[in-house]
């Protein structure tokens, strides 16, 4: 979250940026609730110092003086009562302010609220030429028999798919593809924990933001993160690093969970949107002197993942209106799926600054001695559902089959390197 200390020293530049995010209201808010917090903390502080000293001088006083000192207390106390709960309540109120205003976003995110507002930086790659009219992944599945949408939906409800046959061992191929890449990058492989606690999620930035997207067992009171960003975040909260150690990169695998809130009738059908998916996830802890460097070396890494899988994409700067609540800036990699006629987004990266940090507590020592707020980044290496959409599309063949791109032979038996129809 944002430091409401900066806030208070110099509040324009947080007014001017949270303009950008449609917030600028915010900063007076958040100035008022932090007014009101000082305010009963100085006089919960006054009066705490006020009871400790009469407390104390009742030990040596006597008779009326005694009788007086007790009353001084007793007054004294009463006036506790009726301020700490209300301190209590300033406190709270601030941070769930604080909780709910977003970080801000960097000066090179574009100005804008939507989609649409996004700029490409780059493209790679042709797009596919076909004598035939392609089909979407959908319908490719169900011809395949690899995709089973209907009997996913009777066990588990709309958004549920099951993979069958060889496309799963497609799917265990792109996982070690991408963990080779990360490995090989310095990059130390998990399996993290998916059911976090509360504090866990909000420390990751999630909360209370985006809780209409997030499943949870109410039994346990344990969340089902939506992707192992949540748990990597968790894994050095209130711990100091060391700035000789950083960047300290790690690479997750994890299944996904999220409710889609809000897409009703978006991508219906085939498994581009899906209640349970799963993902590769880079995670890197960074000084913030380096932080933006870090951030292109992840893009970099997306691209590398993606393009050694012959699939066109391009490159786009997300609006700065359109960020999620904790990135100061995000790149979209956007993928060309024939079946739609279109880029669609395949992977993101965003450089969350200090402000998920600051949340975990996470700190790095300087080599001086100095204690000071981390920068923390993510960055999707593979999202596995919609990588397998792009290449069964991409890689379509006129009797409907589907060639695996080459890369990936490696990782897979001989019968899995092309998917074919059943008969």
């Amino acid at each position: 979250m944002l430091d409401i200390k900066l806030i208070r020293e110099d509040p324009e530049p947080f007014r001017t940026a949270l303009a950008r995010r449609g917030l600028a209201e915010r900063v007076d808010e958040l100035l008022a609730a932090d007014e009101r917090r000082r305010q009963l903390t100085g006089r919960v502080e006054e009066l705490r110092a006020e009871q400790n000293r009469a407390s104390k001088a009742i030990g040596r006083a006597s008779g009326d003086e005694k009788r007086t000192l007790i009353g001084e207390v007793a007054k004294v106390s009463a006036e506790l009562k009726e301020f700490e709960p209300e301190l209590a309540e300033a406190e709270t109120a601030l941070t769930l302010l604080l909780a709910s205003t977003p970080n801000l976003p960097h000066p090179s995110a574009p100005d804008g609220f939507t989609d649409e507002d996004a700029v490409e930086i780059r493209r790679h790659g042709d797009l596919p030429k076909f004598d035939f009219e392609p089909k979407d992944h959908a319908e490719l599945g169900v011809a395949l028999g690899v995709l089973d949408v209907e009997r996913g939906a009777r066990t588990s409800g709309s958004r549920f798919v099951y993979l069958l046959g060889d496309v799963v061992f497609v799917q265990f191929a792109l996982m070690r593809n991408a963990m080779d890449v990360l490995v090989e990058k310095g990059f130390t492989p998990s399996i993290p924990p998916v059911l976090v606690r509360e504090e866990t999620m909000f420390a990751s930035a999630f909360l209370p933001t985006d809780e209409v997207n997030i499943y949870r067992t109410d039994a346990d009171q344990l969340y089902l993160v939506g992707t192992s960003e949540v748990s990597l975040a968790a894994l050095h909260m209130e711990e100091i690093l060391d700035e000789g150690a950083l960047p300290l990169r790690y690479a997750g695998y994890s299944t996904c969970f999220r409710r889609e809130a809000g897409s009703y009738g978006k991508d219906l059908g085939g498994m581009f949107r899906v209640h349970q998916f799963d993902k590769v996830e880079m995670f890197s802890f960074a000084t913030p002197e380096s932080s933006w460097d870090e951030h292109e070396f992840l893009v970099s890494i997306e691209e590398e993942i993606i393009g050694g899988l012959d699939i066109p994409y391009r490159i786009v700067n997300i609006a700065a209106g359109d960020l999620g609540g904790a990135a100061a800036k995000k790149y979209d990699l956007e993928a060309w799926l024939p079946g739609q006629g279109r880029y669609r987004e395949l992977t993101s990266c965003s450089n969350y600054t200090d402000y998920g940090a600051r949340r975990a507590q996470t700190r790095m020592r300087r080599q001086d001695g100095s204690v000071e707020t981390l920068h923390t980044l993510n960055g999707t290496a593979t999202a596995i559902g919609r990588t397998l959409i792009a290449i069964m599309e991409n890689h379509q063949q006129a009797d409907g089959s589907v060639v695996i791109p080459e890369h990936l032979w490696q990782y897979l038996p001989e019968r899995a390197r092309v998917l074919t129809p059943r008969a």
